[in-house]
């Protein structure tokens, strides 16, 4: 049951829109499984960082095109889901 939670979450989003989001609307943005939902995510959130999760929005993401050598390709697709959290919690990582 431990190791679903963390196939669910592949890696939290450090970035300057993320921290400032942690900051001011206590939101904190992760890379998740492309097929989890928000019931899914909500959970394994919920589990690994021991807070309260209000809300979960989710986005899927394209691949961008990148070229190596002559040839092209893309790189893969990525759901990205932002989780605001109860005021009264706080994940530390960002």
């Amino acid at each position: 049951m431990k190791d679903e939670v963390y196939e669910i979450v592949v890696r939290p989003l450090v970035t300057e829109k993320g921290t400032w989001q942690a900051e001011t609307a206590n939101a904190y943005a992760f890379e998740v499984h492309p097929k989890a939902n928000k019931a899914q995510i909500k959970r394994a959130i919920e589990r690994i960082y021991d807070v309260k999760v209000q809300k979960v929005r989710t986005a899927n993401r394209k691949g961008k095109p990148r070229r190596t050598g002559y040839k092209w390709g893309t790189t893969s697709h990525w759901k990205k889901a932002v989780v605001v959290l109860d005021p009264e919690h706080r994940i530390d990582l960002f």
